[in-house]
């Protein structure tokens, strides 16, 4: 017998194992999938997108939620102006919204500034507060097996963001997602960073992710989204349960392996 390969050694240490060979079209793979695992959520048609803005975000949203205490949403017409090294100091000297007042460290983004895919989450964590990244710890180590598995990382091919850059906290400073004025106070940032990046496609990490780009309702579940292609103005984006969430439910796991296969025959599609 030969010796499994890196990528079949990620794949176990997922739990996975042969199950995240692609050996069928994506859509096969994902009613396979589906069939094989019980449904999470109660059957519901998925709401048509509403007519949304430059950043993404609703336009319903963007005119009805109020003003964060730090002042108004940061300006997207210069946000959108500028570079690399620009961007990355308006961020790291934010203070447009009440994440600043708690966090330890801005979390930009990491990865392949030339990637043609950006996966995007909602937002950092106790440990990429004070890390300054984006997705370490377990959740981190899996997604970076999820892009290994896909012939990608961090370094090749990739890069990794998230909606809001400071880590939103309860009144107990426990994790919990972002409110909307505090997405819409840094879309602009994720905009530009998409902006520059041009990547040929999107993954939304998890829930708050699609809401936010897609500019849906914010009850949306990802078990009504996931499996199907999405478009953020004409890049095509994938939903797909956030890491953090699969470590809890590892049954799950074969379901984000058929989206991100999706994803794959999306990308195979625009080349």
């Amino acid at each position: 017998m030969s010796k499994p390969s890196r990528r079949e050694q990620m794949l176990v240490e997922m739990g996975l194992g042969p199950v995240w060979r692609q050996r069928k079209p994506a859509a096969a793979a994902q009613s396979a999938a589906d069939e094989a695992q019980p449904a999470l959520f109660e059957a519901a048609e998925v709401p048509e997108a509403p007519e949304t803005n430059q950043a993404g975000i609703s336009v319903e949203m963007a005119t009805q939620v109020p003003l964060a205490a730090g002042g108004a949403a940061p300006d997207a017409s210069i946000v959108a102006q500028m570079n690399w090294a620009e961007l990355e100091n308006a961020v790291a000297g934010c203070v447009k919204c009440r994440l600043c007042e708690s966090r330890t460290k801005t979390v930009f983004g990491v990865g392949d500034k030339r990637a043609k895919w950006m996966f995007i989450g909602e937002g950092p964590g106790r440990n990429e507060d004070k890390q300054g990244l984006p997705f370490v710890g377990p959740a981190g180590k899996l997604l970076d097996n999820m892009l290994g598995a896909m012939g990608l990382s961090r370094e090749d091919n990739a890069y990794i963001a998230n909606v809001v850059k400071c880590r939103p906290t309860d009144s107990e400073g426990k994790d919990r997602p972002p409110a909307p004025d505090e997405a819409m106070a840094c879309m602009p940032y994720l905009q530009r960073q998409i902006e520059l990046i041009q990547p040929t496609v999107l993954v939304a990490l998890g829930k708050t992710a699609a809401v936010y780009l897609l500019g849906l309702p914010p009850d949306s579940p990802v078990g009504k989204l996931r499996g199907q292609i999405f478009h953020y103005g004409d890049l095509p984006l994938v939903v797909t349960y956030h890491p953090a969430y699969l470590l809890r439910k590892l049954t799950e796991k074969s379901k984000s392996w058929a989206d991100l296969c999706l994803a794959m025959e999306a990308y195979a599609g625009r080349g």
